[in-house]
């Protein structure tokens, strides 16, 4: 429930941020602009571009060596996110008991369900909030990216191969491949979990279709850091939070649990047994 809650605030997110980007001010950016945002952030952001394009060869891969080093910065709170996503999945069959448990929807019963789940949390060393905030550390930096680009006329008028960077991609190609790479993060994610319903499912194939159509309104180059993040994310995914080798974990452990459980029975009838003798 938590990972639908996460893409549901995720695609809550990404249309509030094009919302305020409508609104947001397109005076260009100089090294004259003041104030923290456009002289600190903006300004900065978009000279540290203009360095990368310098020495990568264009714009574009400006922008996509700076999303490589966003997503390495941020590389240790990914880390820490996917563990507690991990670690929240295992933990699936124990909250599927607890609500069991307290099935009742009286008050008391479920103070009683809120106070034995934040234990189970607690006691397995996760937060159900934790999976939110690489989005709110993103957020920020696509709204930084925009801006960089649509008010830096250097950037903002900046090729990439068929691409002008701040108009949207006219043979729908990023798009396409934002939908794709998202749907590969989303089925990897997927796959790794304990249990599935119906609702994965949807999410698994709804959240790309979306995906697609918001980055048809995108300009080229937010669409190019969005296709770099999410395949930056599918070789995340494969090295720290490997699906099939969770799979293979998850039934080693099953396994092992089934010798215990058979040693323990074996035992107790060899000690009925020799009660018997």
């Amino acid at each position: 429930m938590k990972k639908q809650l996460k893409k549901v605030l995720s695609l809550t997110g990404i249309l509030s941020l094009t919302l305020f980007l409508a609104a947001c001010s397109n005076e260009p950016i100089t090294k004259n602009s003041t104030g923290f945002w456009d002289h600190d952030i903006i300004y900065n952001c978009s000279r540290f571009i203009i360095w990368l394009s310098n020495h990568f060869g264009g714009y574009g891969m400006g922008i996509i060596i700076f999303t490589i080093i966003i997503r390495i910065v941020i590389l240790p709170v990914m880390y820490w996110q996917t563990k507690s996503t991990t670690a929240m999945q295992e933990l699936q069959p124990e909250l599927k008991k607890l609500q069991q448990k307290y099935s009742s929807r009286d008050r008391e019963t479920m103070q009683k369900l809120q106070m034995e789940t934040s234990k189970l949390y607690h006691d397995a060393g996760v937060h159900p909030m934790a999976s939110m905030l690489p989005l709110l550390i993103q957020l920020p930096v696509m709204w930084a990216l925009y801006q960089a680009i649509w008010r830096t006329n250097i950037l903002r008028h900046g090729s990439f191969m068929w691409l002008q960077l701040g108009k949207t991609d006219p043979y729908f190609v990023l798009p396409i491949l934002a939908a794709v790479f998202t749907f590969i993060s989303s089925w990897l994610a997927m796959a790794g979990m304990p249990e599935k319903n119906s609702m994965t499912t949807v999410m698994t194939w709804g959240m790309p279709i979306m995906i697609f159509f918001m980055a048809l309104g995108f300009p080229a180059a937010i669409t190019l850091y969005w296709v770099v993040t999410n395949a930056f994310q599918v070789v995340q995914t494969l090295l720290i939070q490997n699906p099939f080798k969770l799979k293979r974990e998850r039934e080693e452990r099953k396994r092992a649990k089934r010798r215990r459980q058979n040693r323990l029975e074996h035992a107790r009838r060899n000690a009925f047994k020799s009660k018997r003798k």
